[in-house]
């Protein structure tokens, strides 16, 4: 049973001191400075200085006149020869050893600096010499730039080192047998010191590690913060005592027209905006009111807060569009002039029928003589005109509230145009031009067509009216200044005179003697509750262009 035993125990002592080595070369080789690399690089070049400092010091020391007392009682020749090589190795190593990779260098480094410390102490006469302290140091100092166990191990040898080199010497020196309750002292001392660096050391590196977190959370919400102001709809600002602009996201900008307000005055800018500013400084009670910083823009409602930074006073500015309000605004007026025009059209409507279906009669009469005839059948015309304008008047009243739905315009506009051409006579056309990319928007449809084929038989009857054949062209982009979808009908006819451009809206106006003037009155309302825009423009070479801009697809009507 031994025989088994034996090899079992030998294989056990022949690899355990292997593996170990090996563990522990690897983890010198791999593991990192304990500090963040800037810091682990300055602490180490304060330890190349500290190092050329004492080996300075011990050379002038055994250099100077007090060298024969000061190391009469040493060894005078290996201390001497000590001190020197510890200067060279040192200025060696401030030299080539400036930025490590990996701790063995940091790790021999440190162990060099003991053995060559305990053996000045050595030659130095033991505990009297005081090298003994400068071990503690060099332990120390090293703990900063070690881990764990790597650490205490170079206090360990340290230790080991100090005992045994007092042993050594208590052989040759019998008075130096005195010293071991010294050298042990300085052993712990070392163990001391290496545990508390270490214990230090963790702690600060867990505080750079929480300071580097929060930095970075900081830095995070930062950005978060930006980009949120940035895409918000609401438009912010932030001025100074001097109207200057500290901050403006992308919807200020938007909703003032203006572009890159970081850094410049407002006051030539939108001097509407620092009118009511002024006005709230001197009351802050007063709300201010509307303004409207673009011809066709919407309308803006202003809100001022006070903010205090530090001795700075600042105003935090909020831009609201109320376009939102005045839908709903509008919607109240039209239920209203729905109702009021309901009752008023019912009662003109049974009059009306009356007198139509009389003149009917009339023209029936075989009696009725020619100019007669034509008194019959103007009042005929008239008849189908005034119940024109009445159902129009009723359309209007009726009309249901807008049910908004996301709505891809490219692919509706090409169904639309291709129902719409299928209802044209040969002297009529209809062209379709779209951009690239998607382009959406939230809109009732079916009010959407009631708009559509509104302005295209406009434009279809104006520009017959100019050419031999009537056409219209369909144009759906992306506006590049407010990133909206817009829609535009042109046509080639004679166009709008200026003086009549800001009348075409208004309800009854109309140029024709045929028209009732509610057509593009209803198209506006229509557009105006699903949150879009309807103007005019004049065409470049002749005829109309009424321009259709969609709401943003994220925001409800």
């Amino acid at each position: 049973m031994c025989h088994k035993i034996a090899p079992c125990s030998r294989t056990r002592t022949g690899t355990a001191p292997r593996t170990i080595y090996s563990k522990a070369r690897s983890a010198v080789i791999a593991e990192p400075l304990l500090l963040s690399s800037a810091q682990g690089q300055r602490i180490l070049r304060l330890y190349n200085l500290y190092r050329l400092i004492i080996g300075l010091a011990l050379v002038l020391l055994i250099s100077s006149e007090l060298d024969d007392q000061l190391l009469e009682l040493v060894n005078a020749p290996l201390f001497r020869y000590g001190s020197w090589l510890y200067l060279i190795i040192n200025v060696l190593v401030a030299a080539l050893l400036q930025r490590p990779q990996h701790l063995l260098p940091v790790f021999s480094l440190a162990l060099v600096d003991v053995l060559l410390l305990a053996c000045l102490f050595y030659a130095g006469g033991g505990t009297p010499s005081g090298i003994g302290n400068l071990l503690i140091v060099a332990v120390a100092i090293a703990n900063i730039l070690l881990r764990g166990r790597i650490g205490l191990l170079i206090a360990a040898v340290a230790a080991i080192g100090l005992i045994y080199l007092t042993f050594y010497l208590s052989l040759s020196r019998p008075a130096a047998a005195t010293q071991y309750v010294q050298a042990g002292a300085l052993g712990a001392l070392c163990f001391a010191a290496a545990l508390f660096v270490q214990g230090l050391s963790r702690r600060l590196q867990h505080s750079e590690s929480l300071a580097e977190q929060r930095a970075a959370d900081v830095a995070n919400l930062e950005a978060l913060n930006e980009q949120i102001l940035q895409r918000m709809r609401t438009g912010i600002l932030v001025l100074d005592s001097q109207h200057r602009v500290l901050l403006a996201n992308q919807g200020a900008q938007t909703l003032l027209g203006r572009d890159a307000l970081a850094g410049k005055i407002l006051d030539p800018h939108c001097p509407e905006l620092v009118k009511r500013l002024q006005q709230w400084c001197h009351n802050p009670t007063l709300r201010p009111s509307s303004l409207q910083t673009q011809p066709h823009g919407p309308a803006l409602q202003p809100s001022f807060v006070p903010l205090q930074r530090g001795t700075q006073q600042h105003t935090l500015v909020f831009l609201d569009d109320i376009s939102q309000i005045a839908q709903q605004a509008q919607q109240l007026k039209l239920v209203a002039l729905g109702r009021l025009t309901a009752g008023i059209a019912h009662e003109i409507r049974n009059p009306l029928g009356a007198i139509s279906h009389a003149a009917q009669l009339l023209q029936e009469s075989e009696d009725l003589q020619g100019p007669d005839q034509r008194l019959a059948q103007i009042i005929q015309d008239q008849s189908r005109r005034m119940n024109l304008v009445i159902e129009n008047v009723l359309q209007l009243s009726r009309r249901r509230q807008a049910e908004p739905q996301l709505l891809d315009l490219k692919y509706w506009l090409h169904r639309f145009a291709g129902e719409f051409r299928n209802t044209l006579p040969h002297t009529q056309q209809l062209h379709v031009e779209t951009g690239g990319g998607t382009l959406q928007t939230r809109m009732d449809p079916n009010q959407l067509t009631q708009v559509l084929t509104n302005l295209v038989q406009n434009g279809l009857r104006y520009s017959a009216q100019r050419n031999p054949y009537g056409q219209v062209w369909l144009k759906l982009f992306r506006d590049a200044d407010s990133d909206l979808p817009v829609l535009e009908v042109l046509d080639d006819g004679p166009g709008v005179p200026a003086e009549q451009v800001q009348h075409i809206f208004e309800p009854f106006y109309t140029t024709e003697n045929k028209g009732t003037g509610l057509g593009l009155y209803i198209s506006r309302e229509l557009c105006e509750s699903n949150q879009a825009r309807l103007d005019y423009k004049p065409r470049e070479g002749g005829g109309s262009c009424l321009r259709i801009t969609f709401a943003h697809p994220r925001k409800l009507s």
